[in-house]
């Protein structure tokens, strides 16, 4: 094993406060929608507007920082062993199987999650945020009078954010069984704080060693 500097500051940083600006959104949006209580209705709704505005400012700085420095790279699917890693989380990590694919600083994820992490981002959370603001810029005021953005209803507009919202549910709780899912159940969750991590060295190359000739006795 071999310690890396896998994950860089600004992407610790992006994970983290992206993580806490779901939860909260979560938290929030559900009892706009009735399903808990916890803040008072007002208060959800302006917090949650507020948490989305931030959220849009991050995944703003997050699409500039993929693109500036390549990591964007990182998310582009591949079938490659897809179905070898399916199996490994159902079943072979229960068995002690190697795993099937090899972790790098430069190809940081399996194949699973590249297909899971390339569906968050370029459906899911578009979804989110495209349904999120016709919500809130659905009927806005002006100076003089109430401006529409001519949607025939919002039902349809609800219903893809609330299936987009159990959808994020979900990746959150299947995200929270794969980080103890590491070398030891601690170990991915070290790397994402502090940036190292161990990963499995490469097959070591021996050096050619000088053929030694026993002198030739004449006779």
């Amino acid at each position: 094993m071999k310690k890396e500097y896998v994950y860089r500051a600004f992407e610790r940083f992006w994970h983290w406060t992206q993580a806490a600006l779901i939860i909260f959104l979560g938290v929030t949006g559900f009892e706009i929608h009735g399903s808990i209580r916890f803040f008072g209705f007002d208060q959800a709704v302006r917090y949650h507007n507020f948490a989305a505005i931030s959220f849009l400012v991050l995944i703003v700085f997050a699409i500039f920082w993929h693109f500036t420095t390549g990591e964007w790279r990182q998310y582009v699917p591949t079938w490659e062993n897809l179905r070898a890693q399916a199996e490994y989380y159902v079943f072979g990590i229960f068995r002690n199987v190697p795993h099937p694919t090899r972790k790098t600083s430069l190809s940081k994820l399996n194949p699973l999650q590249k297909l899971v992490y390339a569906g968050l981002k370029v459906l899911v959370i578009p979804i989110m945020v495209v349904s999120g603001l016709l919500y809130m810029f659905y009927r806005y005021p002006q100076r003089y009078e109430v401006l529409s953005l001519n949607v025939g209803g919002l039902e349809i507009i609800a219903v893809l954010h609330t299936i987009g919202a159990f959808l994020l549910a979900s990746f959150f709780i299947a995200h929270l069984y794969l980080v103890t899912t590491g070398r030891t159940v601690t170990s991915n969750l070290k790397a994402m704080v502090t940036g190292y991590e161990e990963l499995e060295a490469g097959p070591v190359e021996k050096k050619a060693q000088p053929v030694l000739h026993e002198p030739v006795l004449s006779e």
